[in-house]
């Protein structure tokens, strides 16, 4: 499963991801916003994570910049089930790219993938002290749901409060997702 998006590229990760994957991931001030990542995170670690197998129907992918030179890994983005069984969107960005709405972006082509594979009712949740994420939720169709969830970090070693958030009536879901996810592609040419 891949997507573009106007400036990322998104795909499965890949083994030889492993190191530009532990350097983009294994900064102090991305793992603390984690919940599901060990920390420190090294090599062997994302290595573990790259070859684990998921469900197919529910996106886990890296994020690449497309660029005119070698591609940049920027974060990564995927649903995957909660402990309660429940669709969940998470998402991360190497810090050199915060701010850069790149986390919007791939959010966005990952709830379009998801929705297309008929996964419905995604939520979502954020560290509380991370209000940049809750922004990110929001432009994408997120709404909180006036909940609060202790999460274990493992960066904090300690619980720490989450907001949980839930798509919003009828989301921003476009009419055709392959419009969406490949809104640059040239049209099909009749023969």
């Amino acid at each position: 499963m891949f997507a573009r998006t106007p400036r990322l590229l998104l795909r499965p990760g890949w083994i030889e991801d492993a190191p530009a994957l532990a350097k983009a991931i294994n900064d102090p001030a991305v793992l603390r916003n984690l919940s599901r990542v060990p920390a420190p995170y090294g090599e062997e670690d994302a290595r573990n994570f790259l070859s684990q197998p998921h469900d197919l129907r529910m996106p886990q992918l890296l994020a690449f910049t497309r660029t005119q030179g070698a591609p940049r890994l920027v974060g990564g983005c995927g649903v995957h089930l909660a402990d309660d069984g429940a669709p969940e969107i998470g998402y991360w960005v190497a810090r050199p790219y915060w701010g850069l709405g790149f986390a919007t972006e791939a959010a966005g082509a990952i709830m379009s993938m998801a929705r297309a594979a008929g996964i419905g009712a995604i939520r979502a949740a954020h560290f509380a002290d991370n209000p940049a994420s809750g922004n990110v939720l929001r432009k994408i169709g997120f709404r909180p749901m006036g909940r609060i969830e202790q999460r274990y970090s493992p960066a904090r070693g300690a619980m720490a409060d989450c907001l949980v958030f839930e798509e919003g009536v009828g989301g921003r879901m476009p009419t055709d997702v392959a419009i969406d996810l490949y809104r640059d592609a040239a049209p099909a040419l009749a023969a």
